[in-house]
């Protein structure tokens, strides 16, 4: 038995089992962000956990790596009974499944299906086959606070816009796909782009951006495609301490944030009540700086008000979540990732979002550190990252690969020396 283990392990059956649940998760992105309904979607979601969990026994691991997954999976064992939910079950196994697999490898592999997936929701809705090429409602952003108050309440005609999903469901969803997409490629391919070939995919998001107005993905994938041709021309930047210090800040910024946000929703919505209906300030500067950053941001802290119960202020965190907190959608991720999961579960993500940049600044992989940092910066706004879907985070594929595969430059110095 023992001589037969060793002969699966060290043959390509590790490889095959990955790839297999990294695609069955790729294809379940896809369809999610079609306009197609998945009925069985929590069905591939248990195939891929055993595929990824037949790839972990089949894999070799330290003393401390059992130890950190075997507590990893505990806490997300406690969150599943708590919640009945099993995302981070899945996720906890899926990062230790990554273990062995070279890095660029996965991600070219998820970079080419999810766009040739991407192209082909595109071409049946452009062709009329299947989904919709335009959405037309309240949007609440052209027209200022009025249109975002018809947007929530009333619905008035007179703010309704057309703007173009090709397929999938929403205009945001569109944008963020291209954003993911954006993300990904430069990552990978950054080291041989030039200055015009960042031109052109600027080009591309001024596209995107007419087609479906979302300001905020627009921002987000400017500022990651002027980030990166910066660090293609200052390499320097990789190397310095205070830019991944930097990261670091802008982490903490965005969950420190996140917290204050859920903490004061009620009094933000109170405030923007009495200054449209009654013409009244906010009397605390703090509340009148998070009103006016809430109308920055499209209403996504009030909007954590629009449930009974306040459903994601800071009231209703837990330490492991209900299992009602897994029904109510809001957009805010970092809220989100407190609120469905619990603070328990937050806290542990968050620990290990540090250990990741602690290990890209080892690495000085600045593309990582960029792609790292904007990425926590949409989670402010957006809960693309936070979800089941594994195969749309590509945050944790790389954070896995440089936990639990990658070797320091320090020590592949030390194996090249002794070699030689």
């Amino acid at each position: 038995m023992g001589e037969a283990y060793r002969r699966l392990k060290d043959g390509r059956l590790p490889w095959f089992l990955f790839y297999a649940g990294l695609t069955v998760e790729l294809l379940v992105v896809l369809v999610e962000k079609s306009s197609y309904t998945n009925p069985i979607e929590g069905q591939f979601f248990r195939v891929t956990f055993l595929l990824f969990a037949m790839k972990l026994l089949l894999t070799d691991y330290t003393k401390k790596e059992w130890a950190a997954i075997l507590l990893l999976e505990a806490a997300a064992f406690v969150s599943y009974r708590v919640t009945g939910g099993n995302d981070l079950i899945r996720a906890v196994t899926f990062a230790a499944a990554c273990k062995n697999i070279p890095l660029r490898q996965m991600l070219r592999y998820v970079f080419y299906v999810t766009l040739a997936g991407c192209v082909v929701i595109i071409l049946l809705s452009v062709t009329g086959l299947y989904g919709d090429v335009s959405l037309t409602q309240v949007y609440g952003r052209s027209g200022g606070e009025e249109a975002r108050y018809a947007s929530r309440y009333a619905m008035n005609e007179a703010y309704q816009e057309t703007r173009y999903t090709l397929g999938m469901g929403h205009p945001n969803t569109l944008a963020c796909m291209f954003l993911m997409l954006v993300i990904l490629g430069i990552y990978l391919w950054s080291a041989s782009m030039k200055w015009y070939g960042y031109l052109a995919v600027m080009g591309l998001n001024a596209g995107v951006y007419a087609l479906t107005g979302s300001k905020t993905c627009g921002l987000i994938t400017a500022a990651f495609i002027a980030g990166a041709c910066i660090l293609t021309y200052c390499k320097r930047l990789r190397q310095w301490k205070l830019s991944y210090l930097c990261g670091l800040f802008v982490l903490l910024l965005c969950i420190g944030f996140s917290v204050d946000a859920a903490a004061y929703a009620q009094q933000v919505r109170d405030a923007q009540w009495n200054i449209y209906f009654l013409g009244h300030e906010p009397k605390s500067a703090h509340i009148a700086l998070l009103t006016k950053l809430d109308d920055g941001i499209t209403g996504r802290i009030s909007s954590l008000t629009d449930t009974e119960q306040n459903d994601g202020t800071l009231p209703t965190w837990s330490l492991f979540s209900e299992p009602d907190h897994r029904v109510h959608y809001f957009d805010m991720g970092w809220v989100k990732l407190f609120y469905c999961y619990g603070i328990i579960p937050a806290a542990l993500s968050i620990g290990f979002c540090l250990l990741f940049l602690w290990k890209l600044y080892r690495h000085r992989d600045g593309c990582g550190l960029l792609l790292f940092t904007v990425l926590a910066v949409y989670t402010v706004i957006e809960a693309h990252l936070v979800s089941p879907y594994l195969g749309r985070n590509y945050v944790l594929m790389i954070a896995a690969y440089y936990l639990f595969t990658a070797k320091t430059p320090s020590v592949v110095a030390a194996e090249k020396e002794e070699k030689g």
